[in-house]
């Protein structure tokens, strides 16, 4: 095949996922026009005190909307804003809103939101958003999305995570030094980076790095621009509100490609508790409180497009119960 003919071949492939994309992006939007109404609140009123705030998953014009509920009624009325997000997070100040804008090819970008929720900037952002996490106090911003074009990644997938503060970029994760556990730098060409979450001191964090196949939960410093590797099958890390414990998906020994299960790791003992969902969890969980953890999980059969957000204790006991019907991707804001 001449050069001239491969070159139209790509052209075809690549204007065919296009028009894939956009066919998809679209037969979302219009399918999630129409659904019964839900409870609603003035957003004032929910965002004055404790609250959570997430994606509303309900069918209808406010599908994918942020929208939040009194921490002390998650299951009640909610209130839903105008901005539409792919992915969200929030604290007591501030917010980061992850977008998509709808067309032949999508793009993507991240939004910081104010006090009131509504964006006060936005930025650029390569690839399909996967991953958003902030600070306690807001200063730092973590997007994770998947990218192409690493050769690497052919029969795998790639991502690019970037840590910012206040605003500013610090760069992808992949230009930092990553340490293993048999001591050796992990210098892989295939090395990938997802799922920060912040402790309070604006310093330390802990991420998932990924190299052939294996992946490890790793504690950074942001100060030091360095990774340590403290175990492996971990992915996607949320550190306890009391610094105590962090929570992640791993993949048990006799489970399928591709199925996962919660876990909660004690950082002083190090041990490992499997937590009572026994369903496979493909989200970055977030700590309700220092005893129970929210996650998503899309509903069965024909509405599989719907997700809720559910709860499980954090200690391995207890039953998964949904907490928030029609949402996706929580962050609990614990002061008003």
């Amino acid at each position: 095949m001449t050069r001239t003919r491969v070159g139209l071949l790509v052209l075809v492939l690549v204007a065919s996922l296009a028009v894939a994309s956009g066919y998809f992006l679209d037969a979302r939007q219009q399918a999630s026009a129409t659904g019964p109404a839900v409870a609603t609140l003035p957003v004032a009123a929910v965002l004055a005190g404790p609250r959570i705030v997430f994606r509303n998953a309900a069918l209808g014009a406010d599908y994918s909307r942020l929208a939040l509920v009194p921490l002390a009624d998650p299951g009640g009325p909610r209130a839903v804003t105008d901005v539409s997000c792919e992915r969200l997070y929030a604290t007591a100040t501030d917010g980061v809103c992850v977008t998509a804008t709808r067309g032949m090819a999508a793009s993507y970008g991240v939004s910081a939101l104010g006090p009131d929720l509504r964006p006060t900037s936005s930025t650029a952002l390569v690839g399909q958003p996967s991953r958003a996490r902030m600070s306690r106090d807001g200063r730092l911003v973590s997007t994770t999305t998947f990218v192409t074009g690493h050769s690497y990644a052919s029969t795998s997938f790639s991502t690019e995570t970037v840590v910012r503060r206040d605003g500013e970029s610090l760069g992808s994760l992949e230009g930092w030094r990553t340490t293993l556990p048999d001591g050796q730098r992990l210098d892989a060409v295939d090395r990938n980076y997802w799922g920060v979450t912040f402790a309070p001191d604006d310093d330390t964090f802990y991420a998932t790095a990924a190299s052939g196949g294996t992946t490890w939960l790793v504690r950074g410093s942001l100060a030091d621009r360095s990774m340590t590797a403290l175990r492996t099958n971990a992915e996607c890390p949320s550190l306890s509100p009391d610094g105590l414990r962090v929570a992640y998906k791993t993949r048990p020994d006799d489970a399928r490609p591709g199925v996962w299960r919660l876990a909660v790791l004690d950082l002083a003992s190090g041990t490992e508790t499997l937590l009572a969902e026994t369903r496979s969890v493909d989200d970055q969980v977030e700590w309700l409180d220092d005893s129970s953890l929210l996650y998503a999980l899309p509903r069965e059969g024909t509405e599989a497009t719907t997700t809720d957000v559910w709860s499980v204790p954090a200690d391995g006991g207890g039953t998964p119960v949904v907490l928030i019907p029609q949402a996706s991707s929580p962050a609990v804001v614990r002061t008003g």
